[in-house]
C-alpha cells in the first residue's frame, strides 16, 4: 500500500467497529512502510493486510479485512497467504477476533492469552503529587529504553511517532528519578483510547491512568484493552466500573515472546501489537 491507501484500511476498521486513532495511520506506516498489503480486483481494492516487520525476528500481522461483498469468494486466503510469506522466518502476533481463533490454529498460530477491551469514561481529577510527568519532558531513548521490556524487538520509529501524535496525552510516571512506567491516550473516531499502559507496579498503574483519562473529554468513552492474565489490570478496570465492550486472541506462530503481562496494563494497539 501507499501511505493514502493505509487510510484506505483504517477506514475499513472504523467500518468493522474497530475503532482506530484518528491519527493512527501516520504511525502505522513509520513502522514498515512496506508492511500494508492491498488486494485489487482489477483496479478496485478488496481486501487487506498488514504485516508489520519489527528489526530482525518478529512481526505482526492485521488488518486483515475483505470488504463484505467479496467475502467467500477465496480472496481472503490469497492475500493471507501473501502476507503470512512477507514474515517468513519471523515469529508472527496477531490479536485476532476469538470467533476465527480455529482458522488461525491451521496456520500455526497458538493462543497465549485474550486481550479484553473495556469501556469507561473520561474526566475525573488530575492525581496530586503521584511523580508523573509529560513524556516529552523525558529524553526519548529513555522512553524506548522502558518501553524494550514490553516489545519482542525494535519499534524506535514506531514508538517515536506514537507518543507525539497530535491532539494526544502522553505521560510518565517517575520513582526515584527513574521511569517506572508510561501511557498514551489518543483521540479515536469513537472517545478515546489508553494504549500503551506500562508500569511497574499496579499503584503507579492507576495513577498514570487516572492522569490519563482526567484529559479526555468528560463524560466521553474512554477505551483500554488488557491482558486478561494480568489480575492487577482486571482490578484496575473493576474498581472504576468499566464494562467489556470486545474481545480478542493473542495468538503467536513460532515461540510466545517473554512479555511481563503482569507489568503491561494496557496495549498498545490491537493492529500493530
Amino acid at each position: 500500500m501507499t501511505r493514502q491507501e493505509i487510510n484506505l484500511a483504517v477506514d475499513w476498521a472504523a467500518e468493522e467497529g474497530w475503532n482506530p486513532g484518528l491519527y493512527d495511520a501516520d504511525c502505522f506506516y513509520a513502522a514498515d512502510s512496506g508492511g500494508f498489503l492491498v488486494g485489487l480486483l482489477g483496479d478496485d481494492p478488496i481486501a487487506t493486510i498488514s504485516v508489520v516487520k519489527y528489526g530482525n525476528s518478529f512481526g505482526f500481522l492485521g488488518f486483515y479485512i475483505v470488504k463484505p461483498e467479496y467475502r467467500g469468494k477465496g480472496y481472503g486466503i490469497r492475500i493471507w497467504n501473501a502476507g503470512m510469506e512477507a514474515l517468513s522466518g519471523r515469529v508472527i502476533g496477531l490479536d485476532g477476533v476469538v470467533a476465527q481463533q480455529d482458522n488461525y490454529r491451521k496456520s500455526g498460530f497458538a493462543l497465549a492469552y485474550s486481550n479484553v477491551r473495556y469501556q469507561g469514561i473520561g474526566g475525573g481529577h488530575y492525581p496530586a503529587d503521584s511523580g508523573i510527568v509529560p513524556l516529552f519532558a523525558l529524553a526519548f531513548e529513555d522512553v524506548y529504553a522502558y518501553d524494550k521490556a514490553f516489545f519482542p524487538d525494535n519499534r524506535r520509529e514506531f514508538l517515536r511517532c506514537w507518543i507525539n501524535q497530535p491532539q494526544n496525552t502522553a505521560l510518565g510516571i517517575l520513582r526515584g528519578n527513574k521511569l517506572a512506567g508510561y501511557g498514551v491516550l489518543r483521540i479515536c473516531r469513537t472517545g478515546f483510547k489508553v494504549g500503551p499502559l506500562f508500569a511497574d507496579s499496579p499503584e503507579c498503574a492507576e495513577q498514570l491512568f487516572l492522569a490519563l483519562k482526567s484529559h479526555a473529554t468528560e463524560g466521553a468513552p474512554v477505551f483500554l484493552d488488557i491482558p486478561a492474565v494480568n489480575a492487577a489490570a482486571v482490578d484496575l478496570v473493576n474498581r472504576h466500573n468499566m464494562t467489556v465492550s470486545f474481545e480478542t486472541a493473542r495468538m503467536y506462530a513460532g515461540p510466545s515472546p517473554d512479555l511481563p503481562v503482569n507489568r503491561l496494563f494496557g496495549v498498545t494497539t490491537f493492529e500493530l501489537g
